[in-house]
């Protein structure tokens, strides 16, 4: 039977807390059950989520709901076209004395408890908001009021649609690299959630609906020492240590690996990225997924389920092809994965 070692109790009643987690988001957001996975996973494997997808399809729904069953000290900000880096750290005002008064920002008000932080529309914020993000997000501190602030404990969720683009501001290679996984999330395309969506008056009240998932139900301040027992606990074999670092070589030089895609020069297509970080993160993430479906060990299919949300973004084309991203990158994944072959 696929269980953990005896010694691994502790791994296994975790393992519990996070499919009632998973439940309670799914009480918010019906149809999206690989997407709900995906973001446990990155949960438990301490990595930044960027959620993307048409309007409307329930991004923002998903990340309050999965806010309020992670709990902690939860803040979350609205992009815009006029903010500005400052406005994460401080705000300013006219008290009614008529004396300037200055406030902790969004990144400050919960001082180094911060446990969630929500950015809702990213892109719609300019370059200079988007290097202090990244900043916080990648040291988990940030310097104000000539002190350091510190959060061990942080994690970022951004969203962002793909559809409009007016007034946006696209985030730079190096800094997507930040986010351990950009997940894609479309309309569910399952008829009785499609229906439940449209007839059921529960899903339109956000508020209410939000209301019904149960607050904290993971224990922050476990969650990275519980994070890193898990990547000691689940092991790799020499096969699968060999299978991730032949899907590696045939990411960055396709052509060498035999592969071809349709009117595209397989010499001059992939300029870099899918670095030893991103393929560090990659095993971190199907660690947690093996872990989640009560395994000790690593098998290809959990390589396989996290590597599109994991590498896509980390993958940088020639910019003859970038125009072309959406559909070139999920091909390529596809024929990286028919090219090596699994153990």
């Amino acid at each position: 039977m696929n269980t953990l070692h005896p010694g691994d109790a502790t791994l296994t009643d975790w393992r519990a807390s996070a499919a009632r987690f998973e439940a309670e988001v799914a009480k918010a957001v019906v149809g999206q059950a690989r997407v709900i996975r995906l973001v446990t996973t990155a949960i438990f494997a301490r990595g930044h989520v960027m959620l993307e997808g048409d309007v409307g399809v329930g991004k923002t729904t998903l990340l309050r709901a999965v806010a309020r069953a992670l709990g902690g000290a939860y803040e979350r900000v609205e992009g815009t076209v006029d903010m500005m880096p400052t406005d994460l750290i401080y705000h300013t005002y006219l008290a009614e004395d008529g004396r300037p008064r200055v406030e902790p920002g969004p990144v400050l008000r919960q001082a180094e408890d911060l446990a969630v932080f929500f950015f809702n529309e990213i892109n719609r914020a300019r370059p200079q908001v988007h290097a202090l993000l990244l900043r916080i997000m990648a040291e988990r501190s940030v310097s104000a009021f000539a002190r350091e602030y510190r959060f061990p404990n942080l994690q970022v969720f951004a969203d962002r649609n793909r559809v409009e683009r007016e007034e946006t501001f696209e985030l730079p290679a190096a800094a997507r690299d930040r986010f351990l996984m950009e997940i894609g999330m479309d309309a569910p395309r399952d008829a009785e959630a499609r229906r439940a969506l449209v007839f059921d008056p529960r899903f339109h009240d956000t508020d209410r609906l939000i209301g019904t998932v149960a607050e904290g139900v993971l224990d922050q301040a476990r969650l990275g020492a519980i994070a890193s027992a898990i990547q000691v606990a689940i092991q790799a074999s020499p096969e699968i240590e060999t299978y991730v670092v032949g899907l590696w070589d045939a990411l960055v030089r396709p052509a060498e690996a035999g592969i071809r895609l349709s009117g595209i020069d397989m010499t001059r297509l992939v300029q870099g990225g899918a670095s030893p970080r991103g393929l560090a993160f990659l095993v971190r993430a199907a660690r947690v997924r093996a872990w989640l479906e009560g395994r000790d060990w690593l098998v290809p299919e959990d390589v396989r389920a996290v590597f599109p949300e994991v590498m896509a973004h980390r993958i940088f084309l020639e910019p003859v092809h970038e125009m072309r991203r959406a559909e070139i990158v999920p091909e390529l994944c596809r024929a990286v994965f028919e090219t090596v072959p699994a153990p």
